[in-house]
């Protein structure tokens, strides 16, 4: 410090930094007087005096508001920039301090007082070194901010003025203590400023440390989570993202003023949005509070579909769809007819009973088509829980409306054509009788308010046209049948079902399995043969898999080569389809003793029955075999009683019935057979076998029969009569108060069977034995 020589430099004032001697750093120069000291600077010997000035905010600072000591640098690079700005790189030389100010006007000029530095340490100051070093380097992995490489740099120094200077510009202390560090003249002085000020940082980030863990030690998961969500709002925020729960509130609070709900429902849906909005997320009952309010705006309330109500276009587009079913197409006609007039009509219950491949799922698709409506399927077969129907009350876990109400939302519209699949096939069990629940869906006086327990609100189903099928009406609950306007579709012709192959089942066929008219013929007495000797039902389900077994073998043919067109012809539809399954026209042959034809009634429509009777020898046993159910049994003991006490009239030995074992037989054993009809059949079939009369082969028959020989009406004479007719039987007996239905059976059956009312078991004994007809009649 033995060196006090002066020198005049330009000066430099410093805002919020500080320059030590040996530093090398960029400054960026703006103020008109620095830049003016600058210029001077460089035309001098390239040195400028750094001083930092006491107050950061002061643009023109004054000389008493500039600290006296600092540092002379030299100038080695200067730079202007675009905006006007200098930047400079500047280097440390050693310490000065300002004697004076030499006033000028476009820059401050201040004459300096240069303050030398010894650069060899004596042993006391080595000592301060190390342990200067040592603790920075403890503060160094406190702190993590500094790296080890500056470390490595640091440790190489040997000056001890300068490596106080260099710890002192690493650490993140205030200007002030900077400044106080670069008055500190005195090397050992320096260091021991440094070690305060190392040991005094070391205790903060200690204390820091420590705080830090207790906070995070004491933090909730609770409080986690709220500052990890109040995170994702602000990022969302910024993002301009609305997924949060406060866009979904938006969301859900838009969709319900949308909705058009009645009052009473919009102000459950807001109230429960409310409290929605003030539960916490991770709450189980938020998610149950958010799906009832999706579920409630999902519904439709208002939601409209304009019937089309022109009577010829949809009786185009029932007819285009369906051949025959005369009475379904006129009763929506009528429906349509109605609400043409009237513009306000309860949507209709109708039920639409028939065999299964009849077309009634298909009908009612085309109603809704026809209609303009939506169409939506809900099949019933084997719903067991009346919850199904009704919906679960929302304080089970996994509750959801039941299935009326997901048709609905499915639907979109509250005017649909809902279709209840199988309702005949319902079940009740523990969990309730849902065919009681449906009571108020189906009923017309009640469904205006439908009440769901996962929905809590009225729901008007008045508007809903209702369809259901049902294989057997005897199956479906009185109370529920009563509700419904049961429509009947019985089987169909042998030319219906020409016509439907020709039109509908032929051409999907081929469509589907890629071929065209062109590549495949099949001729009209092919499908008749198919129809006769391949396929025994009511409705058209196996012929269209028949059809469809056409295609596929002739596409195998036309593929492979074979043949470039396939022609389905009477003689080769053997080579496509085998050999027949059926018998066709099961009439017998030749009049028969003791065999007498009866026609039933199945789920598939009608069939034939033969019943045979044989007589031995014994002690008066009846035998019945063929499955026959009890109720068939007690026709055969009530024929048998009859034939007892009217043995003398009937020309029969009065004690038959001690000398012989009668055996009535019903073909078909392994299936199971029920019902009153087969009466007289089995009556006109013992007394031929009693009496040994034959029953003429045309004839078949159905009847219950009283033990006085009364016939009484029986049901299904539609499907009966088809039969006969499919069986190539000519004349009909039948009961006399069925007379009523014949008008049901389809012209061309009728217009070839001979139907014969009868009241009297002795009437059906004179047109069925042979020899007892009145040929006149």
């Amino acid at each position: 410090m033995s060196d006090h020589t002066q020198r005049k430099l330009p000066l430099l004032p410093l805002r919020g930094l500080l320059v030590y001697p040996t530093m090398v750093l960029h400054l960026d120069v703006g103020r008109n007087k620095s830049v003016q000291a600058l210029e001077r600077a460089m035309v001098d010997r390239h040195e400028i005096f750094l001083s930092t000035q006491k107050e950061i905010s002061i643009d023109e600072p004054e000389e008493e508001e500039i600290f006296a000591v600092g540092t002379i640098a030299k100038v080695n690079q200067m730079l202007k920039l675009p905006n006007g700005t200098i930047r400079v790189l500047v280097e440390g030389l050693q310490r000065g301090k300002i004697r004076s100010f030499i006033d000028k006007e476009d820059y401050f000029e201040v004459d300096v007082e240069l303050i030398a530095e010894r650069q060899e340490a004596t042993l006391e100051e080595q000592a301060l070194m190390r342990n200067v070093l040592r603790q920075f380097e403890q503060y160094i992995h406190l702190s993590k901010k500094i790296s080890q490489e500056t470390f490595a740099s640091v440790s190489d120094i040997v000056e001890p003025g300068r490596l106080a200077d260099i710890i002192a510009s690493h650490l993140p202390l205030k200007i002030i203590q900077k400044q106080e560090v670069l008055e500190t003249i005195a090397v050992n002085g320096r260091l021991m400023k440094i070690l305060e000020i190392l040991s005094n940082e070391k205790e903060v980030l200690g204390l820091e440390k420590k705080i830090g863990q207790r906070v995070k030690k004491s933090m909730e998961k609770t409080q986690k989570e709220y500052y990890l969500r109040e995170q994702m709002k602000a990022i969302q925020k910024e993002l301009g993202d609305k997924e949060g729960k406060e866009g979904e509130i938006e969301n859900l609070r838009e969709k319900i003023a949308e909705a058009n709900m009645p009052e009473s429902v919009e102000e459950k849906a807001v109230k429960e949005l409310a409290r929605y909005e003030k539960m916490p997320a991770s709450s189980a009952e938020s998610s149950v509070i958010r799906n009832y309010i999706e579920w409630l705006v999902q519904i439709p309330w208002h939601k409209e579909t304009e019937d089309l109500l022109d009577i010829h276009r949809s009786e185009k587009i029932l007819d285009d769809d369906h051949y025959g079913l005369e009475k379904v197409k006129e009763r929506v006609l009528e429906y349509l007819a109605v609400q043409q007039l009237t513009k306000e009509l309860k949507g209709p219950i109708l039920c639409l009973a028939g065999p299964p491949g009849v077309g009634k799922t298909s009908l009612a698709r085309s109603i809704a088509r026809s209609l303009g409506r939506k169409f939506v399927r809900m099949s019933l077969g084997g719903v067991r829980d009346e919850a199904e129907i009704r919906g679960h009350r929302r304080t089970y876990v996994g509750a959801m409306p039941g299935r009326i109400i997901q048709s609905m939302k499915k639907a979109g519209t509250i005017n649909p054509v809902i279709l209840l699949d199988e309702i005949d096939k319902m079940a009740s069990d523990f969990r309730g009788d849902p065919s009681a629940a449906m009571l108020e869906v189906l009923d017309p006086e009640q469904n205006n308010s439908f009440s769901d327990h996962y929905i809590e609100e009225p729901y008007d189903l008045s508007k809903v046209m209702f369809i259901m099928t049902a294989n057997n009406i005897g199956a479906i609950p009185l109370p529920l049948m009563d509700r419904m306007e049961i429509i009947n579709i019985s089987g169909y012709t042998e030319v219906e079902k020409l016509n439907i192959a020709q039109e509908y089942l032929l051409p999907k066929q081929v469509k589907e399995h890629g071929l065209t008219k062109s590549k495949l013929q099949v001729r009209e007495e092919a499908l008749l043969k198919v129809i006769r000797y391949y396929t025994r039902e009511a409705g058209v389900r196996n012929l269209e898999r028949q059809m469809a077994t056409i295609c596929r073998k002739a596409a195998k043919m036309i593929v492979s080569g074979e043949r470039k067109r396939v022609v389905v012809s009477e003689k080769t539809i053997e080579n496509l389809l085998g050999k027949p399954k059926f018998r066709y026209g099961k009439a017998e042959l030749e009049d028969q003793v003791g065999a007498a034809t009866g026609l039933a009634y199945t789920t598939a429509g009608g069939d034939t029955l033969t019943i045979e009777v044989s007589l031995a020898t014994g002690k008066g046993k009846l035998i019945l075999t063929g499955k026959l159910g009890d109720v068939m049994k007690e026709s055969a003991q009530a024929a048998f009683t009859y034939i007892r006490s009217k043995s003398e009239e009937l020309s029969i030995d009065p004690g038959f019935h001690e000398k012989n074992d009668i055996h009535i037989h019903v073909p078909e054993g392994a299936v199971p057979k029920d019902g009153p009809s087969a009466g007289i059949t089995m009556a006109t079939a013992l007394i031929s076998a009693l009496t040994g009369r034959a029953v003429r082969k045309e004839v078949g028959m159905t009847g219950e029969i009283t033990l006085r020989g009364r016939v009484l009406p029986i049901g299904g004479l539609k499907e009966k009569s088809m039969s006969a007719h499919r069986a190539g039987l000519t004349h009909i007996i039948m009961p006399k108060d069925n007379i009523k239905d014949l008008e049901d059976i389809p012209e061309s059956v009728r217009k070839d069977l001979t139907f014969i009312p009868v009241a009297h078991l002795d009437e059906v004994l004179q047109e069925a034995l042979v020899g007892n007809r009145n040929e006149n009649k």
